[in-house]
């Protein structure tokens, strides 16, 4: 007779814990971005910056992703915010550390520059490498285009996100790669028309150690930005409403799951009838100890665990 098996709840990280993962990995992205921006020519080789941007991503999300779940953009955490798959109080805290951990990156390449003889002017470097629009981007685009481009691209890569993150048959080893390289190819276009970040936490950094000129037009590279990651999110949470309505409805119709579908799902544990018509009954008492009450997740940490949401 097969004895049940004892759920105990798994240790989640600390808050504490979460935010320095956010903050680290927020630093290795601008960095990386940074760094390849001012010692390549970003406006005329995009390649370079986006290439390393996305892999960042991928490092960070591989690397950290099972203890902050791999935001490291505050787009993702408004995202994920709105889609329901973490708390107000953490999300905001989330953007704070990503904030410190961008400016600490860019004030790492800040001394950097200001070692090389050649760069005469560290501030100067920064202007080719900070988002801009109109005279200050590098193809002369207006305010207008920048901000669709920016509300598209950050819609763009929060959708990635939830989509690669969620559902039953989504695999936590493959996630990093689908964000990182719609970062990568987004940038393509973002880097040649303005140096565009979809990352309003590295845009802050970079406008830091910028000419005043990049703090003026900050404002854009918040306001686009998140309301491209409000549109997804809220896209999201819609598409998830009807798919759970959708099966609600088809298991009524049929009469429970379908046993074709229900194949293919690799994470889906099956039952062990065995256990169930041999175990003797127990008392409630002992079913609520045997049995405890799952803890409650409040992002998206729990699919780098392999507690995928269903």
């Amino acid at each position: 007779m097969t004895s049940p098996v004892q759920a105990t709840p798994e240790h989640q990280p600390g808050l504490l814990a979460r935010l320095s993962a956010e903050a680290l990995g927020s630093m290795f992205v601008v960095v990386a971005a940074v760094g390849v921006g001012i010692f390549s020519n970003p406006g005329g080789a995009p390649l370079p910056v986006a290439l390393a941007t996305g892999l960042a991503v991928t490092a960070a999300m591989l690397a950290f992703g099972y203890v902050s779940g791999g935001h490291f953009n505050p787009v993702i955490t408004l995202g994920n915010l709105i889609a329901g798959r973490i708390r107000a109080v953490a999300a905001l805290a989330y953007v704070a550390a990503q904030i410190i951990g961008s400016v600490v990156g860019a004030a790492l390449i800040y001394f950097v520059v200001t070692t090389v003889p050649v760069l005469t002017d560290a501030r100067a470097a920064f202007d080719v490498v900070a988002p801009g629009f109109g005279e200050h981007a590098s193809a002369q685009t207006q305010m207008a285009g920048v901000l669709l481009v920016e509300v598209l691209g950050s819609a763009l890569i929060v959708a990635v996100f939830l989509g690669a993150t969620a559902g039953r048959r989504a695999l936590p080893a493959m996630a990093p790669f689908a964000v990182g390289l719609a970062m990568a190819v987004l940038l393509q276009l973002g880097q040649v028309l303005g140096n565009l970040p979809f990352n309003p936490a590295r845009a802050t950094a970079q406008a830091f150690f910028s000419s005043p000129w990049a703090i003026e037009g900050l404002w854009l590279f918040w306001v686009a930005p998140l309301m491209g990651a409000a549109l997804a999110g809220l896209a999201f949470r819609g598409f998830q409403g009807l798919s759970q309505a959708t099966v609600a409805v088809t298991d009524d119709v049929q009469g429970g799951s379908d046993g074709v579908n229900d194949s293919f799902d690799a994470n889906d544990e099956p039952v062990e009838d065995v256990q169930v018509n041999e175990a003797p009954e127990k008392s409630d008492e002992d079913a609520s100890r045997r049995v405890p009450a799952a803890p409650v997740s409040d992002d998206a940490r729990d699919f780098f665990d392999g507690k995928k949401g269903k």
